[in-house]
């Protein structure tokens, strides 16, 4: 059972109840610490600061101001990168590598070379080193270029090998590592199968162990594995029996192995044909009796969920930086056009359509830049409470790319849609970034849920307060004053102290917007109780909220970093931060009203029964308006 503020939720209905699980057992994915030598351990503080904004309180630390956490040294090493990557980049023909399937042997050798597949990998197993800030720089310069290439980066070290450096022991690193950073091994994460997209806990491979407790037997399959072709070393998810050390209980749980392909038993399927992202190998997995040493287990057994969570999470800040180089591409096409293209008379630049398509262009891209920078900085300043914002930033950032490529193609017009512009294939290629790595309507739910269960602790906290109030006084007072104070209009989120003097105003749109979702969180959970897992109608539009004020209060910092640096580009940040900010505060204040419209909850239930009617038709109920058969 699972405790979600004073009240008690159950798991009777397990579509619902396995997202609620899904969100905690996400929250609580960090790796392992190890021990450490201390007289007492200190109070763990969550510092998240969409988190905190779920129970109505800010905590500025991880957002104002904007993180800058590299070293000079680190900053020497990212830079130094960029021309000899620029120039790989340049010589790399996309098209080629999707007609062949997937790089040549020379741009793999080169890859190698450069450290390309080991940039985040210590020094001591031949890696870079490179901070997380660096790996978003390098992934813009990569996704301007081809996002399948991106996808072959990123499965091989984001989440192929990942898990060894985050979970591995000693041994485990020692042995794999130089493997795959520097020894031309591809790695290869493997977690998908037919019966468990999303709900990764539900996944049927199973591993059971010897009699003499020195291996494990794995059977089953993996689909949809990146890589799966190429790679000779895996992180393979699996059902392993669980005796629980307090009760002697015998549990099904999940347990992450590193499996090699030499292991007899382990075959790989055909390339899969796919929409895009051709340039990368994607295949199913089998496992037929294969023994896997009781040494290979990774991070522990029936941890396996927390492993896959974890590497995931540590990843997806990855995605804002790759996609921004490629909303920036788009971007620049786009722009190359408007201003040399001719229409009644005039270059179309000057038409005020084409100039809001490119204003909401670049402050999406600005938008996705920003999170992907946000997060990456924090990470490489020690944070390990990113894990709503790393999730925002990948709903975002896909989302974002794909509106940014089809509004290019749209002011391309005719041209766009030649493949010749490269515009369609990077439109195909942006598609699965919607699905792959936590398909973004269960991300939504994941960022709702976490949200709420964070806020209900909140609530039961003062609870527990009201039933000894003498011994709770400062707490009870602070509480009842800023509620006295909000319902009569004053008192307030306040951010005017953490931005420059020209965005106070855009701050007040911020700061509306997160008092207004915030009593709406407390109104939902006063409201439903344990009965808010089941509102996906509110969940979404709540993550949709949570996602715009965590936009706006990115933009807030970073446009006030380049205004108080005089960075060249600042009065331009400045326009793009005061346009984003207006807009969003809109559509949190629409959101937020359709959350708690009778109209629009009325609606919804209209909208259910017509789903209802499709899928009992399989396929659309009417025929034709004019009755021909």
């Amino acid at each position: 059972m699972l405790r979600l503020g004073g009240f008690i939720v159950s798991r009777n209905e397990q579509s619902s109840k396995a997202l609620l699980k899904l969100s905690c057992r996400c929250l609580s994915a960090a790796p392992e610490p190890k021990p450490a030598k201390k007289a007492s351990p200190a109070p763990t503080v969550n510092t998240s600061y969409m988190a905190n904004l779920f129970r109505g309180e800010v905590e500025p630390l991880q957002v104002f101001p904007f993180p800058d956490s590299l070293k000079t040294e680190q900053k020497e090493l990212v830079s130094a990168l960029v021309d000899p990557v620029t120039r790989f980049l340049n010589d790399y023909d996309p098209v080629k590598a999707e007609q062949n399937g997937g790089p040549d042997e020379a741009t793999f050798q080169s890859m190698w070379e450069m450290g390309l597949m080991g940039m985040q990998a210590p020094e001591e197993f031949g890696g870079l080193a490179l901070p997380n800030t660096g790996y978003a720089r390098m992934g813009e310069l990569v996704g301007a270029v081809d996002l399948g290439l991106a996808v072959v980066f990123g499965a091989h070290q984001s989440i192929g090998w990942k898990g060894i450096l985050l979970y591995g022991t000693e041994e485990q690193k020692q042995k794999y590592l130089p493997q795959v950073v520097t020894g031309g091994t591809i790695a290869a994460f493997a977690l998908t199968e037919p019966s468990s997209g999303s709900d990764a806990g539900s996944i049927r491979s199973r591993a059971v162990k010897s009699a003499d407790g020195k291996h494990y037997v794995l059977n089953g399959s993996k689909i949809w594995i990146s890589g799966a072709g190429l790679a000779d070393i895996f992180t393979v998810f699996a059902q392993t029996d669980v005796t629980d050390a307090k009760t002697g209980q015998v549990k099904s749980k999940v347990t992450a192995f590193i499996v090699e392909r030499a292991f007899a038993g382990v075959t790989s399927g055909p390339p899969e044909d796919k929409m895009g992202i051709k340039c990368s190998n994607t295949a199913e997995l089998y496992f037929d009796d294969v023994k896997i040493p009781v040494e290979n287990v990774l991070g522990g057994e029936g941890n396996g969920f927390k492993v896959a969570m974890n590497i995931l999470n540590n990843g997806r800040f990855g995605m804002s930086g790759t996609l921004a180089g490629t909303m920036a591409h788009c971007i620049q096409k786009a722009a190359e056009h408007a201003t040399t293209r001719v229409q009644f008379g005039q270059k179309i630049e000057h038409f005020g359509n084409v100039q809001e398509k490119l204003a909401r262009m670049a402050m999406h891209q600005y938008v996705s830049q920003s999170m992907g920078y946000m997060i990456s900085g924090n990470m490489d300043a020690g944070h390990k409470d990113y894990h709503l914002e790393a999730a925002i930033s990948k709903v975002f950032s896909s989302e974002a790319a794909w509106y940014v490529c089809d509004e290019a193609i749209q002011i391309l017009a005719g041209n766009g849609f030649m493949k010749a512009s490269g515009l369609e294939k990077f439109l195909r290629d942006i598609r699965i970034y919607r699905i792959f790595e936590g398909a973004n309507d269960i991300l939504r739910l994941f960022v709702a849920l976490t949200g709420i269960q964070y806020a209900g602790s909140h609530l039961k906290e003062l609870q527990r307060a009201f039933k000894n109030p003498t011994a709770n006084l400062g707490l009870i007072f602070k509480e009842g004053s800023r509620r006295a104070v909000r319902s009569i209009g004053y008192g307030g989120t306040d951010l005017s102290s953490f931005v420059a003097d020209p965005l106070k105003e855009s701050a007040t749109l911020c700061a509306d917007s997160i008092d207004r979702f915030s009593k709406t969180i407390e109104a939902l959970l006063i409201k439903h109780g344990k009965g808010i897992v089941d509102q996906q109608f509110l969940l979404i539009r709540l993550a949709d909220s949570a996602i715009d004020i965590y936009a706006m209060s990115c933009v807030l910092s970073r446009a006030t970093k380049a205004i108080r640096e005089n960075q060249p580009s600042a009065e331009h940040e400045l326009l793009m931060a005061k346009a984003w900010c207006v807009e969003a505060n809109d559509r949190v204040r629409i959101n937020i009203r359709r959350i708690n419209s009778g109209v629009f909850l009325k609606n919804f239930d209209t909208m259910s029964a017509i789903a209802k009617n499709i899928c009992a038709r399989q396929g659309t109920v009417q025929s034709n308006p004019v009755g021909i058969v």
